[in-house]
């Protein structure tokens, strides 16, 4: 009884080729061309350069001479030339970029004065690194490095060894420096940053 059932569950399914279809490799489309396997890759010739607008016609002969007449020009004049072929030309002026609520670091300028203005915020989150461990002390500073980490034996020998590291992040101010005495006392040497 329970054979029959096992053999029509077989029969229900239809076969793979009828689920997938035909085959779509590209070895049984009907231009494929087998690639011959002693053949050499092809060397393609590539521009010096990547030119997006393509070849150009060279410049016509006016144009040389008037580039060659502004590059005769003194540098007070050629510093003219710029401003006036734009008020020439019609070119609308170049407003300036509001840069209210960017922060630009030292190159602030106008906005760099409020900046300094502010109080300076004093730094709570802390970073601890390791610089240098003595290294008859080296299995002291693993364990003492294991005590505030939440890391196993060869995760905090792996760490130790890659000196120097950053132990610890975002610890306070009280934290870190009771961090850098225990791994001083353990024979390592420590600092907040």
């Amino acid at each position: 009884m329970r054979l029959i059932a096992v053999a029509r569950s077989f029969r229900a399914r239809p076969t793979l080729p009828e689920t997938t279809g035909p085959l779509q490799f590209r070895c049984f489309q009907p231009d494929f061309v087998p690639r011959d396997p002693n053949a050499k890759p092809k060397k393609y010739k590539y521009p010096a350069f990547y030119d997006p607008y393509g070849p150009r016609p060279p410049p016509s002969d006016k144009i040389v001479q008037l580039a060659e007449r502004i590059a005769a020009l003194a540098p007070e004049a050629r510093r003219q030339l710029g401003p006036t072929l734009a008020e020439r030309l019609r070119h609308p002026k170049l407003q300036p970029i509001s840069t209210e609520g960017l922060d630009l670091g030292s190159q602030g300028g106008a906005a760099g004065g409020s900046k300094a203005e502010e109080k300076k915020v004093e730094k709570t989150a802390f970073d601890v690194k390791l610089e240098k461990f003595d290294a008859a002390a080296k299995i002291k500073v693993i364990k003492e490095v294991r005590t505030f980490t939440n890391l196993g034996l060869k995760e905090a020998k792996d760490l130790v060894e890659k000196v120097p590291c950053v132990l610890k992040q975002g610890v306070t101010k009280e934290e870190a420096s009771d961090i850098i005495e225990k791994i001083k006392t353990a024979g390592g040497v420590a600092v907040m940053e």
